[in-house]
Parts: C-alpha cells; structure tokens; sequence
C-alpha cells in the first residue's frame, strides 16, 4: 500500500530549513557565496513558483540544464522536483549535435542554459518552448535567491516516490545514448545507502567538482550529503590546487575524485603544504587505484574506500573499507545495504566462486527504465535483475572485483568513453568505409581512443583531417587521438570485428 503523504519524505530541504535553518548547506567557492538551508529552502520555494508561473513547468515535464556546476544549478534541482517535473542535465562537453538529440529524445520542453554556453544553444538544432538564460545581464539568477527571512509561497512536494525526477543520459553499445530514468526512490536509497556505509552526519563537509551532468556529481555526495544536513562546498571546476587548500581551511571531513584526480592533487605543490587531518577518508572510484598512489595517500594520513557504480543503478554500490585497500587493492569490496548481487554466465546461472561471470543488480536504487526505449530497458532488466555488462569475480573471502569493463568502454580523465558511439558518428564521414575504435594507454588522460580506419576507394583523408572534422562532432574527450589507416578490420566468421586482434597490433 502507498504511504500516505509520501512527499513529506522527499522534501528534505524544507525539513532541515526546520532543524537546523542557520546551518550552512552550500558555500559555492568561485561566487563566495554562502547559503543556508532556510535560505535555500525559501530559494527552492522561489524558484519553484517562477518555472510554473512564467514557463508553465508543471508535472512530468523535462526540464533541461547546460551549466557548470553552480548554487543556482542546485535550487533549480529541487524546485524541478517539487513540481512534479524532470530535470534534464546536459553535458556542456558535448557537441552541438549530440546535446541536440538529447533534447529532441526526451522532449524538453524548457532548457535553462549558462551565458558562457549562448553560442552552442544558437547551434542547437532542437528548439524547446523555453529557452532561458540562468546568468549574466539577460539572465533569471538575481530571480531564484531568496533570503532567510523572505516569505515565499510554499509549493507542496508533487513528485511521488516512484516518480521520474532526473534523466541521465549515458553512452552505450547501440551507437546512441540512452536517458536513464532516475527516480525519487532511487536518489532517497542512494543516499541511505551511502549514509550507512560511509558514517554521514550532519557535521561533515564534502567538496562538490564532479560536474552535474555525471550521477556521480549529484549523487555520490552531493544530494546524501543534503538530506543528512550536513554542508556541500560547490566548485566550477576540478583545481587540485585549490582542493587542498580547502581541505584546510573549511575542514573538509570526505573527500571524492577518480584516480587521475588523486594523482594530481598528491603531485600539486599544495599537497606538501596541507595538513589533510580533519579528511577522514577519500572516496575513489571509476577504476581501481595504483597501489603506490594509496600508499602516498595512506601516509599522509587519508585512508582511501574504492568503489564501484553505474548511471543505472546509482554510483554506490559497493565500497570497500580503508582498511582493506592494501590488503584487497583492485576490488570494489562488498555491496551496500539494500542492494543484491549475483554472478551468472551468459544463460543466466550463477558461477562457481571464483569463477568470472556477469555482475547482475537488484534493488531499490535500480533505474526506473531507460526513457522512451522499451527494447534497450528490456535487455538491461530481466526479471527484476539489472545487467551491468561487467565482468567480476568473488574471491574465497566474498570480495568482489571487477575484471573486463562494460563491452569495450574504457576511460578517458574519468570521462567514460564507449567506442560504439564514436564509431557511429564517424560512419557519417564520406571517407570511411570501416572503423573500429579502441581505448590505449595515455600518460596524461589514462587511456584515450585510437581509431583504426578503412578509407574508401578515392579518399585520402589524413589522421589531421579526421580530428578535425570530429571535435565539430563529438565531445573533445572522445575524439580519438591515434588514427591507424588498414586495408581490412580483422573479422569473424560471422563478420564481427576482432578488437581483440586490434589491441594486439596498438
């Protein structure tokens, strides 16, 4: 039976704004600005009024974001959802074409833009019935502020816990991305699951750099830090420079980046210069960590958890303790509360211990399905059971760890990159007759693509040539950087690429 009053639950601002409404819940760096949960639950309550006033946003619509991270990005967060409707965040590293599809894919009907991002909405080809402005001289920002005392109409909650809040749109195999439905349920699990295993409390104080179009901005941290009342420091952009400083100066108790981000901030100059002692632990994800970089951490006295996630069933889902980092380097760990695992081979049985197999997902965090594309959620959820594509294995003390990526993806400065979707663009390329894109080793970006091509009868096109045409097509971190140019791909019987054959000849 449905809970009566359920969107009390969802409504975790306005609940702090009555616990503790002096508590700082958001200090963006870059504005110097300072807000607290009074003031932004009043914001929220402001801003909320304003979209469904003046854009007509009313439940269920999609309401898209191209933005850094930003105060303003997090009030229009939960001013969406308490109309009932479905934020939409854009990654601004995309190209022109493909933030286009995305908007035309889940039917925005507004798309709320930052000024420095004016230009590639002028090249969008996808037109919503709203384009707004957030910043600068034409911008709606002085409009979403409202301050501690102000008296603003309250907007009961109007989203249900099942409801759609937020599309994530993530790259896959087919080519195209798909928009991951996130749902209330799945932010309030997330957020309880990681409040259990990683011991939030009201006190702590995270840093926020992850940009908001990754589920990992929004949801590693940033919103279970909010619903346990504690306080989230905003920057723009990673600086690992100015992190450490941070660290010190707000006494910063958790701490989260991917690897390479690791890496820089220990190789920074400021990294000699801070203390790091209130840093209880760092939070490490997308790929496992070397073992010299823990011990760097280690010795200054910040213990590393790894991790494991997906868009699609949120990015926290397994952690591992500090203390096993040494001990158990390369595996995730175990799972969080609330979340079942199994390990199965292609017919869907479970393996023997130790024996690699397929990580399949169930549980309360599980995307609700992917928006408008019945047959991709249908081959991703079966029975209830999510399918992540990764292979793991469970060694002879329940640790698990994960042994071959999502089919082909690999990594590329903590940006996923799936070569099926660069490939599908580069099809579009009069010179190509064939290609197949993989992820090599890269010194600065861990791994970036290379791109083994068969130009067609008549072309000469150059390596040069084809970057060139691609960063107008793709993000920038996509774009391969070695161009490889063969007479034939190496094939199957059956005329499937052989990339294994291409990774041997990188």
């Amino acid at each position: 039976m449905k809970p009566e009053n359920q969107h009390i639950e969802l409504d975790w601002i306005k609940r702090w704004a009555q616990y503790a409404p002096k508590k700082t819940a958001l200090h963006s760096i870059d504005d110097d600005l300072k807000i607290s949960y009074k003031a932004l639950h009043n914001s929220i309550n402001k801003t909320a009024n304003l979209l469904k006033k003046q854009f007509g946003v009313e439940k269920g619509d999609r309401v898209a974001i191209l933005s850094i991270n930003s105060t303003e990005y997090v009030i229009l967060f939960f001013a969406i959802q308490k109309l009932g409707a479905i934020m939409l965040p854009l990654n601004f590293r995309l190209a022109a074409p493909e933030i286009s599809y995305q908007l035309e894919d889940s039917g925005a009907k507004v798309l709320l833009f930052e000024e420095a991002f004016a230009e590639t909405v002028q090249k969008l080809s996808f037109s919503s019935e709203y384009s707004i402005q957030i910043d600068g001289k034409a911008g709606i920002s002085e409009e979403l502020f409202a301050q501690d005392d102000e008296v603003i109409p309250e907007i009961d909650h109007a989203g249900d816990f099942e409801d759609a809040c937020m599309i994530l749109y993530t790259s896959g195999t087919t080519g195209r991305p798909k928009g991951a439905i996130i749902t209330h349920k799945m932010l309030f699990w997330n957020s309880i699951n990681t409040g259990l295993r990683l011991n939030l409390t009201q006190q702590d104080v995270t840093i926020t750099f992850a940009p908001f179009f990754h589920t990992g901005g929004w949801n590693v941290l940033t919103t279970p830090m909010l619903h346990r009342g504690a306080k989230v420091i905003l920057m723009k952009k990673f600086d690992p420079d100015k992190i450490l400083e941070l660290c010190d100066d707000e006494k910063v108790s958790i701490l989260f980046g991917v690897p390479t981000m690791m890496d820089m901030m220990y190789r920074s100059e400021q990294f000699e210069k801070s203390s790091l002692k209130t840093v209880r632990y760092a939070i490490v994800g997308g790929e496992p960590m070397p073992l010299n970089l823990i011990d760097t951490w280690e010795e200054k006295g910040v213990p590393v958890r790894q991790g494991y996630g997906l868009t699609e069933f949120g990015p926290n889902v397994f952690s591992l303790n500090e203390e096993d980092s040494k001990r158990k380097i390369g595996s995730i760990g175990f799972p969080n509360f609330y979340i079942e695992t199994r390990v199965v081979d292609d017919s869907d049985n479970d393996v023997t211990q130790g024996e690699p197999g397929e990580l399949i997902l169930k549980g309360p965090v599980c995307m609700k399905a992917y928006w408008n594309n019945p047959e991709a959620t249908e081959k991703t959820i079966v029975n209830g059971w999510l399918h992540t594509g990764d292979i793991v294995r469970v060694d002879e003390d329940g640790y698990f760890y994960v042994i071959d990526r999502k089919k082909e993806m690999f990594i590329s400065g903590a940006e996923n990159v799936y070569p099926a979707e660069v490939e599908h663009v580069f099809r579009t390329h009069p010179a190509i007759r064939d290609i197949a894109v993989i992820g090599v080793p890269d010194e600065k970006w861990g791994e970036s693509g290379k791109a083994f091509i068969v130009r067609n009868k008549g072309f000469e096109t150059t390596s040069e040539e084809f970057q060139s045409w691609a960063k107008d097509q793709l993000a920038k971190f996509k774009v391969p950087k070695k161009y490889a140019f063969l007479d034939e791909l190496p094939k199957s019987d059956s005329g499937k690429i052989l990339k294994r054959k291409l990774k041997e000849e990188k």
